[in-house]
């Protein structure tokens, strides 16, 4: 059963930093894409950063420059690394994938598969 868990999240101060992790199991032919998000309550799921199995990433506005999505060498575990975190940041966190193919694109309806989230909160 293929399975995606989130951890990493919890409290941080205002201009903090935070390293979530995604580790990914069942996948038995790979993982194309993987992907994390966030959702404020009363808000869209917001798309932050994707990597392909290559190595290729994307950023949303959101987090470009201060954030950095990388894998493992197994390519089986995402990270996302939050730099100069402030309130507008707290929210759920959450893994997606698609174990078929990559367009690098930050849209939810690409990914198929989801964690649980972790949560994620700044206070100033």
């Amino acid at each position: 059963q293929r399975r995606l868990v989130e951890s990493g999240g919890g409290s941080v101060q205002d201009g903090g930093s935070l390293r979530l992790s995604c580790v990914a199991s069942g996948y038995t032919y790979g993982l194309a894409c993987m992907a994390w998000f966030r959702e404020i309550p009363g808000k869209e799921r917001e798309g932050l950063a994707v990597s392909d199995s290559d190595g290729n990433t994307r950023y949303a506005d959101a987090v470009e420059g201060r954030a950095t999505v990388d894998r493992d060498a197994a390519k089986t575990t995402l990270y996302l690394q939050i730099n100069s975190l402030s309130p507008e940041d707290s929210a759920m966190y959450y893994c997606a994938a698609n174990s078929a193919y990559c367009v690098l694109g930050l849209g939810q309806t690409l990914y198929p598969d989801w964690g649980q989230g972790t949560q994620v909160t700044v206070s100033s």
